[in-house]
């Protein structure tokens, strides 16, 4: 059966298309849609965001279309979860396009990253997986059994990039604000006893990997490990580049160019409450845990 999967995120919206019964990728294409952008932190969808979501999802609807979809499964999380009037996008959708979006709660959507993450990876040894979101970021601590501790946490990177005003490039004071964010909402879940294994699920983490290597990410369905000196490198790097030094450089996607170094400090914080020992970059995230769930 061919299906399709539609990650509604809060900056980028993924339409996955996939053959269920062989497991053959068929297509895939992403588009910057900044759902969050103007709205995510007062719990609405802005006018503007609504409007390019429709368009998004329209264009991504043709494709379903010409690759004969059979099934359609629409995901929204954290931005639509949250806004108050997310009802109108999922109204006019259903009406005008016939799809159906599914909006889930934080545990679920940390359920869905490990069960596209285990396509990848073996998990012979626990390992906790990071999803960097726009809206929100999912830690997952799992092994061959599944996850044992997941938790969801409203500190995505849209939602940093609209809170604080910055300089550019950031100056020690906007890196310390954003860790002592962090740390407000997260420091109690790295309480806990965690794996010393660190999994990047997909996302901003094959942009680090990009940046890291210079050279596309191309993963044939599993995990690659990198070196833990030179990501951490890597990781100040991009934290104190420029605008324009991110502008020119072709491994940082134009989705993510804004926000680069705060998810690089979002995961340089993590790394420095953990014990963190090796990591992986998996090229599976949500949308291919739906898909072959």
């Amino acid at each position: 059966m061919r299906r399709a999967v539609i990650d509604l995120g809060t900056n980028t919206f993924n339409l996955l298309i996939g053959d269920t019964s062989t497991r053959e990728i068929l297509f895939k294409i992403k588009d910057g849609v900044s759902l969050g952008m103007g709205g995510i932190n007062n719990g609405i969808l802005s006018q503007d965001a609504i409007e390019r979501a429709f368009k998004t999802l329209k264009t991504f609807e043709k494709y379903c279309q010409d690759w004969n979809v059979q099934e359609i499964r629409s995901i929204g999380t954290s931005a639509l979860r949250d806004a108050s009037n997310s009802d109108i996008l999922l109204n006019r959708v259903q009406k005008s396009l016939g799809i159906e979006i599914e909006i889930i709660s934080g545990l679920q959507e940390a359920n869905l990253i490990y069960e596209g993450v285990r396509l990848t990876h073996h998990f012979n040894h626990p390992a906790m997986i990071m999803d960097i979101g726009g809206g929100s970021t999912e830690f997952i601590a799992a092994d061959k059994s599944g996850p044992y501790i997941a938790q969801s946490f409203d500190v995505g990177v849209s939602r940093l990039f609209q809170l604080f005003e910055f300089e550019d490039p950031l100056s020690n004071l906007d890196i310390s604000k954003i860790e002592d964010y962090l740390s407000s909402k997260c420091s109690i879940f790295f309480k806990q006893k965690l794996p010393r294994v660190l999994i990047g699920a997909s996302g901003s983490f094959e942009t680090f990997y990009e940046v890291l290597n210079e050279k596309h990410f191309l993963s044939a369905e599993r995990a690659i490990s990198v070196p833990i000196i030179e990501f951490r490198q890597m990781l100040d790097k991009i934290i104190i580049s420029t605008q324009k030094e991110r502008d020119l450089n072709p491994f940082i996607i134009n989705i993510r160019k804004k926000m680069a170094p705060l998810a690089a400090i979002k995961t340089r914080w993590v790394l420095n409450q953990t014990q963190i020992e090796q990591i992986f970059i998996s090229p599976y995230s949500l949308k291919e845990g739906v898909l072959y769930s």
